[in-house]
């Protein structure tokens, strides 16, 4: 005898529940550490390659044979402090004539690597100094008139 029942219910394809989590937008950080565009490597490596640029400007003028004159040399050194300075931290530009100052006294006025402190050593000191200063004022000078905001 066959037993009458109802028919199975026709087969439903699988479909998993879906969870709905709620939506997260992504935060809105600025970033931990921001650097200025003028802080570049470059402004960093100035001193250690302005005093590469003393030496080889000292042994330039030793393979002249030593013939240019102190003041020729000193207006050499001062270009270099200058360029050096323009690049530099503000900070460190008396360091850079400090390290001109160096090399132009111990190897251009005194030519046994010597230092001195006499009348033509302070004069150089300071015109080094001098040059480094405007050369940091400068600089500076057209830092702030690049960050200064338009309108």
């Amino acid at each position: 005898m066959a037993t009458l029942h109802r028919p199975a219910p026709p087969l439903r394809p699988y479909r998993p529940r879906t969870t709905q989590f709620p939506q997260v937008r992504p935060q809105t950080t600025l970033p931990a550490h921001r650097v200025p565009p003028d802080r570049t490597l470059a402004r960093d490596l100035a001193l250690p390659l302005g005093a590469v640029g003393a030496a080889l400007l000292v042994t330039a003028l030793l393979l002249t044979g030593g013939t240019a004159p102190a003041p020729a040399a000193l207006a050499l050194f001062a270009l270099l402090t200058a360029a050096v300075a323009l690049r530099t931290r503000p900070a460190l530009a008396p360091v850079a004539a400090l390290v001109s100052w160096m090399f132009y006294d111990g190897f251009v006025l005194h030519r046994h690597s010597e230092l001195a402190f006499h009348a033509a050593d302070r004069t150089s000191l300071l015109i080094l100094l001098l040059t480094a200063a405007a050369g940091a004022g400068g600089a500076a000078a057209v830092r702030a008139l690049r960050r200064r905001p338009v309108g």
